[in-house]
C-alpha cells in the first residue's frame, strides 16, 4: 500500500528535477559514495543510481535534467518513458522523488505537476530555501504540501540541510500517492481527454492509474507539433492514430488550440498555488531591481563584453603572477628528487628509469598542477556566483552567426575543460545536424590538457613578462574559440545544413560563491585531470625513455671509457667501474681532466639520444616538421602528443632529462631555452625562438591529439566516418596553420 513503510523490500525511487535546481547535489548526498554510472538500455544517456544512505535495498535513480516530461531530444526522451514503464530494459520505478528549486518554484511546479499526473508515490524536496529567502520570497512549506498533497520537505543540497529528514522519509516509505488532478479543462474537453486515457490504456500504452496524465501530456505533444518534427519523432507510435483522433474530436467541440488550452490551464493552478504558498517580504521588490540593475550591465552588449574580457584577463594573468613560487617549489623538488634517486641507486637502467623516465617525463606535467586549480577555481567562483549563465547570453549572438544554436553554448564551454563531456552534452541539442556541428567543432576549444603545454612554451619563449605571457594565452584561446565559429559555419553552410533554432536559458539568481563549494570543485577537477593524465604520461613516458635508452652506443661508451681509466690511472686513482661512471669526476683529478669529464658526460647523453631507437625515428621525421620551426625532439614530442596532449611535456622532460643527465640543478624550462640547433644553416641558434614557440602553440590550438575524444565522437555520432573527417580536418588545419605562423612570424623577427 503507497505510504506504507516498504524498507525490507528493494525498492527503485526516480529522482527528478529541472536543470539548475540542485538535484544532483541532493542526490550526492542522499547515496554518498554508493554510485555506479551507466548508460540507460539502448541509448548513449548516462545514467546514475545510488543506494540510499544507510538503506541499500532502496536505490535512487538520478533522471536527467528536464523542464517538462515533453521530448524534444533523446536524453528528455528517459524521464517520460521510464516514469510510463515504457523504457525497454528498465522497469517503471516504485515512486518519485521530485527536486524543485524554491527560488524559481512557478517553473518548478510545471514538471512536478506532470509527474504527480502520472500517480506515482511522490515526495517533494523544495530545494535551495536558502537562496529564496535571500531574494525576500519564502516558501510556506505546509502550505505547498497542502496544495501538492503529497509530503514536502525543505532542503539546502550544497549544505545538507534536510537529508537526514529526506533519508528517512524515503526509507520509511513517505512518498504518497497524489490525487487526482487539482486543475480541470472545459467539460467538454475533459470528456474527450477521458476517453483517450481509456484507449491508451486498452492498447497497453499507459497503465491506468497514469492514462490520464500520459494523454495530457502526449496530446500537448501532437498539438504543438501538426507538421511533424522531433515531438511527433519522439512519441509512441501506437499512440499516434489515438492522438490524431483525439485532437480532430476536440477542433469539433471548437478547441482548435489543444495545446495551448492544457498549458494555460496548468499554469493557472501553478499560478494560483505560488501565490498562496510564497510570503514575498517589504524589500523583495527592491532586491529583485539589484539584480535587474546589475543584469542590465552585465548582460549589455558592450559594458558586459568588457566585463567579461576584464574577467578571463584577470583569470590568465593570475594563473602565471599566482602559480609562480608554487610552481618554482614544485620544480625544486622534482630535481632534488632526480639527484636523490641517482645518489642511492648505482650507475645503470634503473637508476636512469627512476630519474629520467619517472621522475623527469610525470615530474615535468605535475609542475602545472597550480596552474590548472587556478583555472578551474576561477571557473568554479564565476559558476556558483551566477555569472557562467550571463557569459553564455552575451556569447548567444557570437555563436548564432556561426549557425550554431544556444544549446551549444554549454557542450562547447565544457570542452574547455575537457572535450569528452562537451562532446557528451551535445545530447540535449534537438537537431541531429546541429549536435553533429558542435561535436566536429568541440575539440577546437582549448582543453586543460593543452595548458601545460602552453604554459611551458610561454615560459620559455617570453621569460618572466606576466601581461606579455597573459596576452599569448588569451591569444590561444580565442584562437580555437574563432576557428571553430568559422568551421562551424562553414560545416551549416555545406555538409550540416539545417535551419536556425532559438535559444533560451535560465538567469539563476545571483549569489556569493561559497568557499567550500569552489575549493571542493576546484580540487575535484584538478585532480580529475592529474590522475587521469596521469596514468597515460606515465606509461608513456616509461616507453620514450625505453626508446631514448636502447640500443646503448657502446662505441662511444668504450671510447669514454679508455679514456677515463687513463687519466685515472696518470693521476693514481682508483679506476673501478663506479667511480669510471660516476656523474662527478673525483676531486683529485686536475681541473682540466675535471671539465673533460663533463664533456664525456654530455658527449655520452648526446651520441646515446641520436644513436637511440627515438632518435632515429625524430631524425626520420624531422624533415616533415622541419617547416614548422621543429626540431626532431619536438617532432617526437609532437607524435607522442597524438594520444594525449599532455603528453607533450612528459616526453619533453624525459628526453631532456636523457640529454643532461648530469646537470641535475636545472628546470625543463631551463634547459629547453638553452637548446641549440645542432646542423644545418640554423646550427647554433636557439631551438625556441617567438616563432617557433607561437608555431607549436598554433599546432596544439588546431590539432585533434586525443584518441579518447574520437572514440567518444565515434559513440555519439554512431559512426566511424565523423570522427575520421574530425581527425582529417584539424590535423590538416594544424600543420597548415602552424607552417603559416613559422614562416609570417620568422620573417617578421627575422629569426
Amino acid at each position: 500500500m503507497p505510504g506504507a513503510p516498504q524498507s525490507e523490500s528493494a525498492r527503485r525511487i526516480a529522482v527528478a528535477g529541472n536543470p539548475n535546481c540542485g538535484k544532483s547535489t541532493l542526490f550526492n548526498a542522499l547515496t554518498g559514495l554508493s554510485q555506479k554510472v551507466a548508460n540507460f538500455p539502448g541509448v548513449t544517456v548516462e545514467k546514475r543510481e545510488g543506494s540510499l544512505r544507510n538503506t541499500p535495498s532502496i536505490t535512487l535513480i538520478d533522471l536527467p535534467g528536464s523542464y517538462s516530461l515533453s521530448a524534444r531530444s533523446p536524453d528528455e526522451l528517459i524521464p517520460r518513458d521510464l516514469l510510463l514503464g515504457r523504457l525497454a530494459g528498465d522497469a517503471r520505478p516504485d515512486a518519485v522523488l521530485v527536486v524543485a528549486d524554491a527560488s524559481n518554484l512557478e517553473r518548478n511546479l510545471y514538471l512536478a505537476s506532470q509527474v504527480l499526473e502520472l500517480r506515482l508515490p511522490t515526495l517533494v524536496a523544495c530545494n535551495m530555501t536558502d537562496r529564496a529567502e535571500a531574494s525576500g520570497r519564502p516558501v510556506d512549506m505546509a502550505e505547498l504540501e497542502h496544495a501538492l498533497c503529497v509530503p514536502v520537505i525543505a532542503t539546502v543540497g550544497h549544505r545538507k540541510i534536510g537529508a537526514d529528514r529526506l533519508i528517512a522519509a524515503l526509507a520509511d516509505g513517505e512518498p504518497r500517492l497524489p490525487p487526482a488532478r487539482p486543475w480541470c479543462l472545459p467539460a467538454a474537453a475533459e470528456e474527450e481527454v477521458s476517453a483517450l486515457a481509456a484507449r491508451l490504456t486498452a492498447a497497453g500504452l499507459a497503465p491506468a492509474e497514469s492514462a490520464d496524465g500520459a494523454a495530457l501530456l502526449w496530446l500537448t505533444d501532437a498539438a504543438s507539433a501538426p507538421g511533424g518534427g522531433a515531438k511527433l519523432d519522439l512519441l509512441p507510435a501506437a499512440a499516434g492514430p489515438l492522438l490524431q483522433a483525439a485532437l480532430a474530436a476536440l477542433r469539433a467541440r471548437g478547441f482548435d488550440d489543444a495545446a495551448g488550452m492544457i498549458i494555460d490551464a496548468r499554469y493557472s493552478w501553478i499560478t494560483d498555488v505560488t501565490e498562496r504558498v510564497i510570503r514575498p517580504a517589504p524589500d523583495a521588490g527592491l532586491r529583485a531591481a539589484r539584480s535587474d540593475r546589475l543584469d542590465r550591465w552585465l548582460t549589455h552588449g558592450a559594458t558586459g563584453m568588457l566585463f567579461f574580457a576584464a574577467v578571463v584577463t584577470a583569470m590568465f594573468a593570475s594563473i602565471f603572477w599566482l602559480a609562480e613560487p608554487m610552481m618554482g617549489l614544485i620544480e625544486q623538488g622534482q630535481t632534488l628528487l632526480q639527484g636523490v634517486v641517482r645518489s642511492l641507486l648505482s650507475p645503470g637502467p634503473l637508476r636512469d628509469l627512476l630519474a629520467d623516465g619517472v621522475v623527469g617525463g610525470v615530474g615535468s606535467v605535475i609542475v602545472f598542477f597550480p596552474q590548472i586549480c587556478l583555472l578551474f577555481l576561477f571557473v568554479a567562483i564565476m559558476e556558483d556566483s551566477g555569472y557562467m549563465s550571463r557569459a553564455a547570453f552575451l556569447m548567444h549572438k557570437l555563436m548564432s552567426r556561426a549557425g550554431l544554436p544556444g544549446k551549444s553554448f554549454i557542450p562547447l564551454l565544457s570542452s574547455f575543460a575537457c572535450a569528452i563531456p562537451g562532446i557528451m552534452a551535445t545530447r540535449v541539442i534537438d537537431d541531429r545536424r546541429d549536435r553533429f556541428t558542435t561535436i566536429l567543432v568541440a575539440p577546437l576549444m582549448s582543453c586543460s590538457a593543452r595548458l601545460p603545454v602552453y604554459l611551458t612554451v610561454i615560459s620559455v619563449v617570453f621569460g618572466g613578462r606576466v601581461w606579455v605571457q597573459t596576452g599569448v594565452i588569451l591569444g590561444m584561446y580565442a584562437i580555437g574559440v574563432v576557428t571553430a565559429l568559422l568551421v562551424a559555419r562553414l560545416l551549416k553552410s555545406t555538409l550540416l545544413r539545417g535551419p536556425h533554432t532559438p535559444f533560451l536559458i535560465e538567469l539563476p539568481a545571483y549569489s556569493m560563491p561559497r568557499p567550500a563549494a569552489v575549493l571542493k570543485t576546484m580540487w575535484e577537477r584538478g585532480m580529475l585531470f592529474l590522475t587521469g593524465a596521469g596514468t597515460t604520461i606515465f606509461a608513456l613516458c616509461i616507453l620514450l625513455w625505453a626508446l631514448a635508452y636502447f640500443p646503448r652506443d657502446r662505441e662511444t661508451r668504450e671510447q669514454v671509457r679508455a679514456d677515463r681509466a687513463a687519466a685515472l690511472a696518470d693521476a693514481g686513482l682508483d679506476a673501478g667501474e663506479a667511480t669510471l661512471w660516476s656523474d662527478d669526476a673525483p676531486a683529485a683529478l686536475p681541473e682540466a681532466e675535471r671539465a673533460e669529464w663533463a664533456a664525456q658526460n654530455r658527449l655520452l647523453a648526446s651520441r646515446q639520444l641520436e644513436r637511440s631507437l627515438l632518435g632515429r625515428m625524430g631524425r626520420a621525421i624531422e624533415p616533415l616538421v622541419e617547416p614548422l620551426g621543429f626540431d626532431w625532439r619536438i617532432g617526437v614530442a609532437v607524435t607522442a602528443s597524438f594520444a594525449a596532449r599532455e603528453v607533450f611535456v612528459g616526453t619533453m622532460g624525459t628526453l631532456y632529462s636523457v640529454a643532461d643527465a648530469e646537470e641535475e640543478g636545472s628546470t625543463l624550462r631551463e634547459r629547453m631555452r638553452a637548446d641549440r640547433w645542432g646542423a644545418g644553416p640554423r646550427a647554433g641558434r636557439p631551438v625556441y625562438t617567438v616563432a617557433c614557440g607561437l608555431s607549436i602553440m598554433v599546432f596544439f590550438v588546431l590539432c585533434c591529439q586525443c584518441m579518447s575524444t574520437l572514440a567518444v565522437a565515434r559513440r555519439e555520432t554512431n559512426s566511424l566516418r565523423w570522427p575520421a573527417f574530425m581527425f582529417a580536418y584539424m590535423t590538416a588545419l594544424a600543420y597548415g596553420g602552424a607552417w603559416i605562423t613559422y614562416q609570417a612570424v620568422s620573417r617578421l623577427t627575422a629569426e
